[in-house]
């Protein structure tokens, strides 16, 4: 879910949405880096992937969001009705997210599991927080799928690790909170450390983009698998 703060205006995104499959019932696309889910309070980040796609499928409404920063598959309800069926979907946890992402440092486990609450702290936002007393549960597993070095800023090698993000839950910036309790935050995530490590302040963008979507067609019943591959 993307919380952007009310003082944050967002920049012009150039990039397209992706349409990757179209129904009467439902709209899968990709959603590029950079752009709003739902437009803003301020008129001026009217641009959102709602705003655009509403002029082409008059009626639809979005399922679930994804960060600013994040790309990658998103499922649009073409009407309220099959937006109430995949959201149901979405809060019985029957849907399955898989995200792929460049995480700072290299990692020392190939796999494991982040269990840790995540809360809202107001004096803190748009920043969401680790606390096991107020937080809400928040679990995600992730993989490595390789070790690599990215040159960096100013020709700096900057050790980097592929993996494989699976949220069980879907709490607001999981997974960039959670890998940053991990020690290893998100390349380019700017709430949450991943452009502190000396040649990663230029990074152009958050590397994080859901790659697999898992569901159930609300309507013919049969089973969706949605994979999108990440563009870094």
């Amino acid at each position: 879910m993307s919380t952007i703060n009310d003082t944050f205006i967002a920049p012009p995104c150039s990039e397209e949405i992706s349409i990757l499959y179209q129904d009467e019932h439902l709209v899968l696309i990709d959603k590029p880096t950079g752009l709003l889910s739902l437009s803003g309070k301020n008129p001026q980040n009217l641009d959102s992937v709602h705003h655009r796609l509403v002029k082409l499928f008059p009626g639809c409404t979005l399922v679930h969001r994804l960060d600013f920063g994040t790309s990658g598959l998103m499922v649009v309800a073409r009407n309220k009705a099959i937006n109430a069926l995949l959201c149901q979907q979405f809060s019985q946890r029957s849907v399955t997210k898989i995200y792929t992402a460049l995480l700072c440092g290299h990692l020392n486990h190939n796999e494991g599991l982040i269990d840790a609450a995540i809360a809202k702290d107001p004096a803190l936002f748009p920043l969401m927080s680790i606390c096991a007393e107020t937080g809400k549960p928040a679990r995600s597993c992730y993989q490595v799928i390789e070790r690599l070095t990215r040159e960096g800023d100013n020709g700096v090698l900057l050790p980097v690790t592929r993996v494989q993000l699976l949220p069980e839950t879907g709490r607001t910036h999981q997974l960039r909170i959670h890998c940053q309790q991990l020690g290893h935050p998100i390349l380019g995530c700017d709430l949450y450390g991943g452009l502190l490590q000396p040649g990663t302040e230029k990074t152009p963008r958050l590397m994080l983009h859901a790659s697999e979507l898992h569901f159930v067609h609300p309507i013919s019943g049969e089973n969706i698998t949605a994979r999108h591959a990440s563009p870094f």
